[in-house]
């Protein structure tokens, strides 16, 4: 079984992530930097897993401050960052995911990612 973990910057929310101009949506400057922050972070991990490893994600989120916050916001531009760094092929393999508001106020992700 393959396992790799890692303590990540807080992510932009969906809302900050996306822009849209008309019918065109791209991925913000924000979202930008993120993905490549994300990218330099967890480069040694690329290819651990192949295209067709089942996925288990578990993900603690230690929020920045005491502002109100759905955790569901924080998922796409998480999985899909850590997807362009290539610590899988396709966000597709995840089949368990799991998510968990911390207390501490740290402002960082805990991800681990193992097959399922």
């Amino acid at each position: 079984m393959n396992l790799i973990q890692y303590t990540l910057p807080w992510p932009p929310s969906v809302n900050n992530y996306w822009r849209r101009y008309k019918d065109r949506y791209f991925i913000s400057a924000k979202g930008q930097k993120y993905r490549k922050d994300i990218h330099q972070l967890c480069h040694e991990a690329a290819n651990v897993f192949r295209a067709d490893d089942r996925l288990c994600v578990t993900i603690e989120a230690y929020p920045p401050d005491k502002r109100r916050r759905d955790l569901d916001n924080i998922l796409k531009s998480l999985l899909d960052s850590m997807q362009h760094a290539g610590l899988y092929d396709d966000d597709s393999q995840i089949d368990k995911l799991s998510i968990v508001r911390m207390k501490e106020l740290i402002g960082q992700i805990r991800v681990t990612l193992s097959t399922c």
